[in-house]
């Protein structure tokens, strides 16, 4: 992937299927972790925004116990409940360009980094991320998710670069 470049009319990029695939498949979990989060009282019902329902957005204020979750919804803070589904509408299942508004742009931002912070989670990644990459061998089962965690930062940076 050469990442995403300026166009007249917003930001455009080529992803491969196993690419897409990757993406859809990470915000698809980071959506089911916030999902499987949501307080039963919660639950969608007549005259409750189903949106906000699905990926967790409540009048709850305890702080999640899943360190993802308290990483991704902090105290006072949910994110565009919107721009998880239009990253997944915008990126075709089966890989291809994509071509993105400059507030569809920032939408993807919001996502990735998501995915990022989940993921980051996961690694236990800190300020020394660098020191994890080098340390971590390829035959450690964290090393692909690391490649990933690194490619995923490639994509954030090059969307930001093409908004500039």
């Amino acid at each position: 992937m050469a990442g995403f470049r300026a166009t007249s009319g917003g930001v455009t990029a080529r992803f491969a299927k196993p690419e897409a695939a990757i993406i859809r498949d990470l915000v698809g979990q980071v959506v089911e972790l916030v999902v499987a989060d949501i307080p039963s009282a919660d639950v969608p019902s007549a005259g409750i925004d189903e949106l906000a329902a699905m990926v967790g957005i409540s009048d709850a204020t305890e702080v999640p116990d899943d360190p993802v979750l308290a990483r991704l919804l902090p105290d006072g803070y949910r994110d565009d409940p919107e721009a998880a589904q239009l990253l997944l509408q915008t990126l075709p299942a089966g890989g291809g360009r994509v071509r993105l508004s400059a507030d569809q742009a920032e939408a993807w931002l919001r996502s990735l980094n998501d995915v990022r912070l989940a993921l980051g989670v996961r690694l236990g990644v800190t300020d020394d991320f660098d020191g994890l990459s080098e340390d971590v061998k390829p035959d450690d089962p964290r090393h692909a998710y690391i490649q990933v965690y690194q490619w995923l930062a490639f994509i954030q940076e090059s969307l930001v670069a093409a908004l500039s």
